[in-house]
């Protein structure tokens, strides 16, 4: 096993985190690959009380890894797709998409709970403006509140009653076993996930094909057509990860469809737009997409949502 190549992983501390650094790692030994994993704090673990877009947005939880990678300390990082900004960094490149877990937002509340049975002015908890916007598009009545910390302490908030429900991403209940703690899956066309959610991002050097051929093999060519349109639609765009911008896009009997929405913070007013192609022709399908919801009048909900949090 001393001959074996070896990698040095970077990744955050957190449960979910360390689950999906876990997962890879588990994948490179299976193929004789020696792992060194390396913990890094980002911005976004120190910061756990403000809400992300008031202190500094994209990033947050990719930066510092990122950091450490371009200087040499790390081979790969792994991130959680969706907080992976769109803007390329010079010197890194996604070197694998491994297939996609669930896509869809989970409401999280009482036994018997739905989205539909919430007294009117119930207190929801996200720390998303996609899914507050989406949320007040399908019940104007509802109180949208930030919450932070990971699955394990938002838990814990629901169940000390600061919030009547909260919402969460299938992916990470799923990974950590907490699938019973479900209680209303939230599909479109009420709820279109973040891009790239329920997808793991596998990252490294541009100037490191060893470190690239290895990681290679762990990616899922469906998955990666998929978020290939959907970080091509939020680029287009403009938007950042943030963004009151949901999409979702897969390959079905050989075609790729991508559906995408816009909408105010208020959830007063929604874009959609949805079109098929090619899965070779992913990069130009999110642009196409992000055209028609430019037409819409995309550009002018975008350019007010900027500057807006969770209150």
């Amino acid at each position: 096993m001393s001959d074996a190549p070896k990698l040095r992983l970077g990744t955050r501390a957190s449960p979910l985190a360390r689950w999906q650094a876990d997962w890879v790692r588990d994948q490179l030994i299976a193929a004789g690959i020696d792992v060194e994993m390396i913990l890094i704090t980002t911005e976004g673990d120190q910061q756990t009380s403000q809400p992300l877009g008031q202190i500094g947005g994209q990033g947050l939880f990719t930066k510092e890894i990122q950091r450490r990678l371009l200087a040499g300390d790390i081979d790969l990082a792994v991130h959680s797709l969706k907080d992976l900004p769109t803007l390329p960094i010079d010197g890194l490149s996604l070197a694998a998409v491994p297939e996609r877990e669930d896509t869809a937002d989970i409401l999280i509340g009482p036994a018997g709970t739905s989205l539909a049975t919430l007294p009117s002015g119930a207190k929801i908890g996200t720390g998303s403006l996609r899914r507050k916007a989406q949320l007040l598009h399908a019940r104007a009545d509802l109180e949208i509140l930030d919450i932070r910390g990971n699955v394990d302490t938002r838990l814990r908030k629901l169940d000390e009653g600061q919030y009547h429900a909260i919402i969460l991403a299938a992916a990470g209940l799923k990974r950590l076993k907490l699938d019973d703690r479900m209680t209303e899956r939230l599909e479109a066309p009420l709820m279109l996930p973040a891009v790239g959610q329920g997808a793991l991002g596998i990252e490294s050097r541009s100037d490191d094909p060893t470190t690239r051929k290895l990681l290679a093999p762990l990616s899922h060519a469906p998955t990666l057509q998929a978020v290939i349109a959907e970080r091509s639609l939020l680029a287009a765009l403009r938007a950042g990860c943030l963004a009151p911008v949901g999409a979702h896009a897969q390959v079905v009997d050989g075609q790729l469809t991508l559906a995408a929405v816009v909408l105010s913070i208020d959830g007063q007013s929604r874009l959609f737009a949805s079109l098929t192609s090619a899965p070779a022709d992913a990069a130009q399908l999110g642009e196409e997409v992000a055209e028609l919801l430019r037409q819409q009048g995309a550009t002018e909900l975008l350019a007010s949502s900027r500057g807006n949090r969770l209150d």
